[in-house]
């Protein structure tokens, strides 16, 4: 893919005229070969996957896991189960999940838009021009960025990069982002320089998650053992 600047902040200017697509793509190759294929988001349908991400704000995915399993065992898991199901038993089931309050009314708020305006169908709601349909997924209460993007790309299988705190952490540690970058320029950044592919975005964001998990952690890397040491500036500053 050519990488057209206009448009762009002149942050990611400098940074895509310091660095090449050869970089992003390279980096991916490390750590596919080391972590191979990972299969991320696991989930049965495409409304579930709605659901794990709006659960997934801010808190940890075996909490996730546990609330999804009682949603399950309630037969809970469509837009038109959970539309329907009185506000006080959803809050019950999702309270493994953390800030079970605001985010039963959050799920209850996008199920109910979701049966009145796409009978219930989330290909329909990211379908037409990716911008638009990222646009109709941000006007819904409690759906930010990241949760748009998860959307279009594990439940919709649509190219939308999805971009989280670990993916500043690493590429500010190898020294590809100052660390001030907005949320929407660094997903500019990786598509422009990567194909636009939804089986790439998905293994390439489930990598990023498995190293920041593994060896880039937030406190007390291990650097040794991490796929990307040999590219790292921070790895590269401390032998120096």
């Amino acid at each position: 893919m050519s990488r057209t600047r206009e448009g762009l902040p002149p942050t990611i200017r400098i940074i895509m005229k310091n660095t090449s697509d050869n970089s992003f793509q390279r980096i991916h190759d490390l750590l596919s070969g080391h972590f191979g294929a990972l299969a991320w988001w696991p989930a049965d349908s495409p409304f579930e996957v709605v659901v794990g991400a709006i659960l997934t704000q801010n808190t940890a995915w075996t909490n996730v896991e546990r609330a999804i399993d009682n949603l399950k065992r309630a037969q809970a898991l469509t837009p038109g189960a959970l539309a329907a199901m009185p506000r006080p038993v959803l809050e019950e089931l999702i309270r493994p999940s953390g800030f079970f309050r605001q985010k039963a009314a959050r799920l209850q708020g996008f199920a109910t838009y979701l049966m009145s305006a796409w009978q219930g169908d989330i290909a329909c709601l990211c379908a037409g021009p990716l911008p638009e349909a990222r646009s109709r997924l941000l006007d819904q209460q409690g759906i930010g960025p990241e949760t748009a993007d998860s959307i279009l790309l594990y439940a919709a299988g649509r190219p939308s990069f999805v971009v989280d705190a670990y993916t500043r952490r690493i590429f500010t540690r190898i020294g590809m982002l100052d660390g001030t970058e907005s949320y929407d320029d660094i997903r500019s950044l990786f598509m422009q320089a990567l194909p636009e592919d939804p089986g790439l975005y998905n293994e390439y964001h489930a990598q990023i998650v498995q190293l920041a998990k593994t060896s880039c952690r937030k406190k007390q890397p291990l650097c040794t053992t991490c796929p990307l040491r040999s590219l790292c500036r921070q790895v590269l500053q401390a032998q120096d």
